[in-house]
């Protein structure tokens, strides 16, 4: 009994060994090569070994496969005959039993390691390799290492062997494939689905994958938006223009539009004002950076980086001005449109019982022509064509305004609030 409980150990001891070689062989294969290199540049020297094990098959297979096919040697010396026996002889002992005593002590023995060489020999080392790919490629990375360089001359003939028989049969290997944008965007919604990206990162990184397709005429403010500066004209009659765009950054031309000098932002001009210096477009304005409208915005991106610039102004092919991009406009590519300041304070117009939508700017300057001093909450004028109720103030401003049926148009029953 002792020399079968021996054997039995012996033979579950083999089947871990197994084990550990499909669990090698499989963590090596599925573990990603980006994260071994990180933990490669991080000082793992473990995960450098499993990084060179994938890229040489040749070396790494047959070492794996070796280790395999003697564990399966042994595991076949020790292949259950004695447990048999014993079962045979334990059966011989029963009448019912005896004549099939030798093929169901042989069956059980089938069965038996059958079961635990799947089971501890493939199915929960696989699973565990699946589990931890990296973890594990870089724990098993130096004992199959030193097992490649022991066994370096089979590896070769087996290798050599293998080779032949792929020319054989015309078969060859495939080069390693780059990372396509489709297969980000599946890793992206992966994420999405784990809980590890935010819902929001797919569509800008999408965003971003376009940019190498999507030309800058895509994201440009156009020329007929923009506000073009006359070097020459005075400070307040630019300063007038600067204050109703909204813009940021403008374009100052000599004699005609056509003939661009250079660019000016407020940011300068402010810097000046504030140290009380003279604010000359000439001096602030500084050398256009030119794009074409159908260079892509990843070349834009890069122009941007080189130049140490935020804008440009864009040219057809004519090299005629058509329009103006900025950084700004790249990251509303990315992100969507950002509001103004002005959007974001503005009230829509909202239906009351019995009257109609009015903006407040149609009606707030009336108010403040008529009312002057008694411009406040409550007070009532004529505004539109009606009967107008201030609602709302944002200090001097009005804000939100109430149109009440004209004594004419009583009868129609209509009001508005903005």
């Amino acid at each position: 009994m002792k020399i079968v409980l021996v054997e039995l150990i012996i033979v579950c001891l083999l089947f871990v060994a197994n084990g550990v070689f499909a669990m090698a062989e499989l963590a090596v294969v599925s573990a990603r090569r980006m994260r071994l290199k990180q933990l490669a540049q991080a000082g793992h020297a473990s995960a450098g070994i499993a990084l060179e094990l994938a890229d040489a098959p040749n070396r790494f297979l047959p070492a794996v496969q070796t280790g395999i096919t003697l564990v399966g040697l042994l595991a076949g010396a020790f292949g259950g005959a004695t447990i048999a026996e014993e079962i045979a002889d334990t059966l011989e002992k029963s009448a019912e039993f005896a004549p099939y005593a030798e093929a169901i002590g042989v069956a059980v023995v089938v069965v038996i390691l059958t079961f635990l060489s799947l089971v501890i020999g493939e199915l929960v080392p696989k699973r565990i390799a699946l589990a931890y790919p990296e973890r594990i490629a870089c724990w098993v990375a130096r004992p199959v290492d030193w097992l490649s360089r022991f066994t370096r001359p089979i590896i070769r003939m087996l290798a050599g062997a293998t080779d032949a028989v792929l020319w054989l049969l015309r078969v060859r290997e495939p080069r390693p494939e780059a990372v396509t944008e489709d297969e980000v965007k599946l890793l992206m919604e992966e994420g999405v689905d784990a809980g590890v990206i935010d819902q929001a990162e797919p569509g800008m990184v999408e965003s971003v994958l376009a940019f190498d397709a999507r030309p800058v005429s895509d994201i440009m403010t156009p020329r007929e938006k923009l506000v073009f500066l006359q070097q020459d004209d005075p400070h307040e009659a630019n300063w007038r223009k600067i204050v109703v765009s909204g813009h940021s950054s403008f374009p100052v031309y000599a004699d005609r539009r056509g003939l661009v000098v250079g660019v000016v932002s407020v940011k300068s001009i402010y810097a000046n004002l504030a140290a009380n210096l003279p604010v000359g477009l000439p001096d602030l304005m500084v050398k256009p950076l030119m794009v074409a409208a159908s260079e892509p915005v990843s070349r834009l991106l890069e122009n941007f980086k080189q130049n140490g610039r935020d804008n440009a102004l864009v040219h057809n092919a004519n090299r005629q001005i058509v329009g103006m991009v900025t950084l700004v406009d790249v990251l509303e590519a990315i992100i969507g449109k950002i509001p103004s300041r002005q959007e974001r304070l503005k009230s829509p117009a909202v239906r009351r019982e019995g009257g109609v939508p009015a903006d407040a700017e149609t009606v707030g300057t009336p108010a403040t022509t008529r009312l002057e001093h008694t411009l406040q909450a409550g007070a009532r004028f004529d505004g539109c064509g009606r009967n107008a109720e201030i609602i709302d103030m944002d200090r001097r401003r009005v804000d939100k305004v109430l149109l009440l049926p004209a004594p004419a148009a009583a009868q129609s029953g209509r009001g508005s609030a903005s």
